[in-house]
């Protein structure tokens, strides 16, 4: 069987009535990094899987990076935690684009993560999306890379979003930068 058979594709309609969904964590104790997105979009609220936009950069960035030994699905997003990755988000519920997010909900969303990031302890956290990273920890003048600051130990990574809306990266401009923080991950 093919995926697809598997997980038929949500309708029109599914994805419209994914407002406000929210998509679980795949998260756990002692992670080498935790990845956190802006939110989740309709069509991952309708599946209930992160970054599963057909489009979406995030699995094949993942492989191009090494993170995995092969391209993974949305679907398998449990696979991650076999590695030492999770995923998380800044802001639970799923909208059309992360613009309908308001300063507020992002700054609310960064004192969760706080907490979130306190108890599960990852090494490092990486954060993607430079303007919701530059909101919600109130640093205007952040940029990419490795971040001076740490959050509750855990050491900070920005990274640009992979969603295929972000047209200033490339999928080897990505790969190139989310693989700078896998290798400080992997030195531990």
């Amino acid at each position: 069987m093919t995926e697809e058979q598997i997980y038929p594709k949500p309708t029109k309609a599914d994805i419209l009535a994914a407002a406000g969904k929210t998509v679980p964590d795949v998260i756990g104790p002692g992670l080498r990094a935790l990845f956190c997105g802006i939110n989740p979009g309709l069509y991952s609220g309708a599946v209930g899987h992160h970054f599963a936009r057909p489009g979406n950069r995030f699995w094949p960035t993942l492989h191009a990076a090494g993170f995995t030994g092969r391209l993974l699905s949305p679907y398998e997003e449990g696979e991650l935690l076999k590695q030492g990755y999770g995923i998380t988000n800044l802001v639970d519920r799923a909208t059309a684009t992360a613009a309908e997010l308001s300063k507020e909900e992002l700054v609310q969303g960064r004192q969760q993560l706080e907490a979130k990031i306190a108890h599960y302890r990852p090494r490092i956290l990486a954060v993607l999306g430079v303007g919701a990273y530059r909101t919600a920890f109130q640093r205007p003048k952040a940029r990419l890379g490795r971040q001076n600051e740490t959050i509750a130990g855990a050491i900070l990574w920005l990274l640009p979003n992979p969603s295929g809306l972000n047209a200033h990266y490339q999928l080897p401009d990505l790969a190139a930068l989310y693989q700078q923080m896998r290798l400080a991950a992997e030195k531990g």
